[in-house]
């Protein structure tokens, strides 16, 4: 089986193992059972997107989450945190060196539909996301530099204990607040298409930052 196919079965059986545990939990959304401090500065909410470059699933939904994060504007502080297959996983290590660059925004989407809309099988190792990076605008000599720093190798040893401090197992999930979970299997519910799940989760981080909001006051 090769690697990519591998990596997306692994991702939809997470996300049934999710659906098992969380559609009882609430309407369209679950409470963690340890909250996780927030560190979005004074009433702003945190929301925090978990997800993996191979996941079919985050490809589907990212075009609405990245409409939904413009129109939140300043309400909240949006983060990503990329699941790891392992300590040398590149796309992992690949995004975590694009956020101490400053410049996720700036190839995000172009990865996502790089992988799952045009085939190209830039997972396959660090120098080809890094020859793909470079062709899409990313300073070469920086990204180099930035890639075995201490800072980049620290946060990818550190990345799956961080995730399991939020309690998530699968991608793409989104965290408001460090308390309220949500995603598009918990949000759509059985039967849901692609495109209903989605903009049913995008439904669900409205209340919930509307919730997590009020309760700052």
């Amino acid at each position: 089986m090769r690697p990519l196919r591998r990596l997306m079965l692994a991702a939809t059986a997470m996300l049934a193992l999710t659906a098992t545990a969380s559609q009882a939990a609430g309407p369209g959304y679950t409470t963690l059972s340890t909250p996780v401090p927030a560190t979005a500065p004074g009433k702003k909410v945190e929301v925090i997107e978990f997800f993996m470059y191979t996941c079919p699933h985050c490809y589907a939904l990212d075009p609405l989450l990245e409409e939904w994060v413009k129109k939140q504007g300043d309400r909240i502080v949006f983060k990503r945190l990329h699941f790891a297959q392992g300590p040398t996983d590149p796309l992992a290590h690949a995004y975590v060196t694009l956020e101490a660059m400053g410049q996720t925004e700036l190839v995000h989407s172009k990865i996502l539909r790089a992988i799952h809309g045009e085939r190209q099988r830039i997972y396959r190792s660090d120098e080809q996301m890094k020859e793909f990076l470079v062709k899409n605008g990313v300073d070469k000599a920086r990204y180099e530099q930035l890639f075995n720093s201490f800072s980049v190798q620290t946060k990818m040893k550190s990345l799956a204990n961080t995730i399991g401090k939020y309690q998530v197992t699968s991608a793409p999930t989104l965290v408001v607040d460090g308390r309220y979970m949500t995603s598009p299997t918990i949000a759509g519910g059985p039967g849901a298409s692609e495109v209903q799940a989605g903009r049913q989760t995008i439904a669900v981080l409205d209340q919930l930052v509307a919730k997590a909001a009020a309760e700052k006051k």
